[in-house]
């Protein structure tokens, strides 16, 4: 396997115990693992590609590695040179992957943005970045918004799309067409410099851009091979836009470690029977999707997908009910995880162990995972704490985020007391699972109790009425803090009382007394990060918090 390349992996009765890197300090995906992928195996399928317009496209390594090399030298003939910051905002197109490489064999810094970004999102990222260069899809609206934004900035940025010629931007793909494959001498990289930006979705103020060096890459093998259970020619498919954290998690770099190809389905708008439809047609051999994409499935009935072999989730609360309802039909547990845009795979239900549901598993043998209480001591099993990771051997283990853009002040605080502080609360059971308790800046103080909002959203979401949910704490004279629930109806149900009287009833009939519901409101949407987060901040402003 190419993996053992860069690390040695230690593992009993199928379970990973310990892995040990062994990387070179100048290590590089796209020359070390693509290209060398593409050198043994030049027939080996790397990505296969469809779109909601039935059009279908396989990629070998071979394909990538020639695309990128084309694609590097379009780039570096315009002036992108190693260290250069480029947008890239390509949804589920092709193009991302080559182009990908192409970036890092350059040395450039990639910063992938999901399509759903308007002008006002593009010009704070335009300053906060300092990019040079862009390649924006030639779809829906997002080119004309980056343009938008480049004048209202006022900024020279290098612009290209794909596929077609657009005014304002060069054609990435028509220029690389008048490129030859052969390979250009290897620009030196080192293992620690930047790769990669990822700004995150902004839940709590604007969004801060998190910085990963090469190795981010390498750490991924546990996020793939253990966890989403992608195996050496299997087909993988994670349903993300390349936008986002979670297309490095599941769409290419653990899953080429592993030797598996990547599946992309590029499509507008969400339709659980096109997923099932692809993963049929294709043999997808392993799946990983928001809970919310279970649900819907399990909702509209799951039907039979013969070549799945392994599926997962991470992101949000996965109901026991879906849990089971999912495996009742397909044979196939959900293997939940747990990570940040500032990490790779922190904790999760790993090949070998028993998947539980509700549980975001145990934590990877890459960390030193440790849960502390409100004195950063360990907290006992079973208590409430927050989630941090220990260094190792008084470095920053690998996988972690090197920075955050622009901001050594706010990452010296993520490290505060010499420990990486999640900022999120969990607790640790008996036998060494995690459970996920909320955000520590969502906790509601109420009658001198601490309540983690996901606690509460957990039962809600299992009412037939309620379609979306979010719980937040509301000024109350009694309780300095009343336990609030914002509600999005399903089809079919209107708000009322009766309905309110309904659910409250329901759902604290579940809740220990001092979680109890005090208040519903109905809403007919909620304000949302573009990665579909819901944003609690907005709503508490609204409540007048």
């Amino acid at each position: 396997m190419i993996y053992d390349r860069f690390c040695t992996v230690h593992e009993k009765d199928g379970r990973l115990e310990n892995i040990d890197f062994h990387y070179s300090g100048n290590f590089n995906f796209a020359y070390d693992v693509v290209d060398a992928i593409a050198a043994q195996q030049p027939d080996k399928t790397a990505l296969v590609w469809c779109n909601s317009e039935d059009e279908e496209k396989i990629f070998s390594f071979r394909d990538i590695r020639d695309m990128s090399i084309k694609y590097a030298k379009v780039l570096m003939k315009n002036g992108i040179g190693k260290g250069d910051r480029v947008i890239v905002c390509l949804r589920r197109h092709y193009e991302y992957w080559p182009l990908a490489a192409a970036l890092e064999k350059i040395g450039a810094v990639m910063i992938p943005m999901t399509h759903m970004l308007t002008a006002a999102d593009f010009v704070y990222r335009l300053k906060a970045s300092d990019a040079k260069g862009a390649v924006i899809t030639p779809l829906s609206d997002t080119h004309a918004e980056f343009l938008q934004a480049c004048s209202q900035y006022g900024c020279d940025v290098r612009k290209w799309t794909i596929g077609k010629d657009i005014e304002g931007y060069m054609n990435l793909s028509g220029d690389a067409d008048m490129e030859s494959a052969e390979p250009f001498e290897r620009i030196s990289t080192k293992a620690e410099e930047p790769m990669l930006i990822y700004f995150t979705s902004g839940t709590t103020g604007y969004p801060k851009g998190v910085i990963h060096d090469h190795t981010y890459a390498l750490a991924h093998i546990v996020t793939a091979k253990y966890w989403q259970g992608a195996e050496d020619n299997g087909l993988h498919f994670t349903l993300a836009e390349t936008g986002w954290a979670k297309a490095s998690w599941g769409k290419l770099y653990g899953q080429w470690l592993a030797g598996s190809a990547v599946m992309a389905y590029d499509f507008d708008n969400f339709d659980p029977s096109s997923l099932v439809t692809i993963i049929n047609k294709y043999h997808v051999t392993s799946f990983c999707a928001p809970p919310t994409v279970y649900r819907y499935l399990v909702r509209k009935g799951v039907a039979s997908m013969p070549s799945l072999r392994h599926a997962s989730t991470a992101g949000e609360y996965l109901s026991p009910e879906i849990f089971r309802a999912f495996k009742e039909k397909t044979g196939l547990e959900l293997h939940e995880g747990y990570g940040q845009t500032e990490t790779v795979l922190i904790a999760g239900n790993l090949s070998g162990i028993k998947a539980v549901d509700g549980s975001m598993g145990v934590p990877s043998p890459l960390y030193t995972v440790m849960i502390t209480d409100t004195d950063g001591k360990e907290a006992a099993r079973g208590e409430r704490g927050e989630i941090v990771i220990l260094p190792e051997n008084g470095k920053k283990p690998i996988g972690i985020f090197s920075g955050y853009l622009g901001n050594d002040g706010l990452y010296k605080d993520a490290w505060k007391d010499g420990v990486y502080h999640t900022g999120d609360s969990a607790c640790m059971d008996e036998d060494g699972y995690l459970w996920f308790k909320g955000r520590f800046d969502d906790i509601i103080k109420s009658g001198g109790y601490r309540i983690g909002p996901a606690e509460i959203e957990d039962i809600l979401v299992t009412h037939p009425a309620v379609l979306e949910c979010a719980v937040i704490g509301v000024p109350d004279t009694l309780r300095g803090q009343a336990v609030k629930a914002l509600i999005l109806l399903e089809d079919g149900f209107l708000p009322s009382k009766e309905l309110d009287k309904e659910i409250k009833e329901y759902c604290n009939s579940k809740l220990a007394e001092y979680k109890w519901i005090r208040k519903i409101g109905f809403v007919e949407s909620f304000p949302k990060t573009i990665s579909n987060k819901i944003r609690k901040n907005e709503l508490r402003k609204a409540e007048g918090l």
